[in-house]
């Protein structure tokens, strides 16, 4: 399968070391299959840092054999997994890839009112309900890498043949 990553680097070899603390499925390193989601993600990166957004596509080959999590819609386990990765637990090691929707801004802001006590479960996922579609695969596992990712090119944004 394609997946693409947002940055603002071209990166032939990914490593999960570089990933930071506290994201949706913890430390890892994220891509999505959709193109025009890590397009905003370069954009997102460039614009803070000041230098020219770049997307990493790769080829994802087979992942049998690795333990993988994946959560088919924003599901009560979907949030309390986001909340629990993102306040530090690390139960995300469990596993080798974990799959599943994105905490982007809006989705966020609901998961956060969830995590504060003052939306309740049922109210959460009726707000998730009307959110754009997305995914996130985290590759938490540094042999995933090495054994199944393949770097095919990168592109900056904007550039016509991306």
């Amino acid at each position: 399968m394609i997946v693409y990553h947002g940055t603002t680097l071209e990166i032939e070899t990914p490593d999960v070391s570089f990933s930071k603390a506290h994201l949706d499925f913890g430390r890892g390193f994220y891509v999505t299959t959709y193109k025009e989601q890590a397009e905003r993600w370069a954009r997102r990166k460039g614009l803070r840092l000041g230098a020219q957004p770049v997307v990493n596509v790769y080829e994802l080959n087979d992942t049998d054999g690795f333990k993988t999590l994946r959560f088919e819609n924003e599901d009560e386990a979907w949030i309390d997994f986001v909340c629990d990765c993102r306040q530090g637990d690390t139960s995300y090691k469990d596993y080798d890839i974990i799959i599943g929707g994105v905490a982007d801004d809006n989705v966020f802001k609901a998961v956060d009112m969830y995590a504060q006590g003052i939306w309740d479960k049922e109210r959460t996922l009726n707000e998730l309900r009307y959110y754009k579609t997305n995914n996130q695969i985290c590759i938490v596992n540094q042999a995933v890498i090495e054994e199944r990712l393949v770097f095919i090119k990168s592109y900056k944004v904007g550039d016509e043949n991306g």
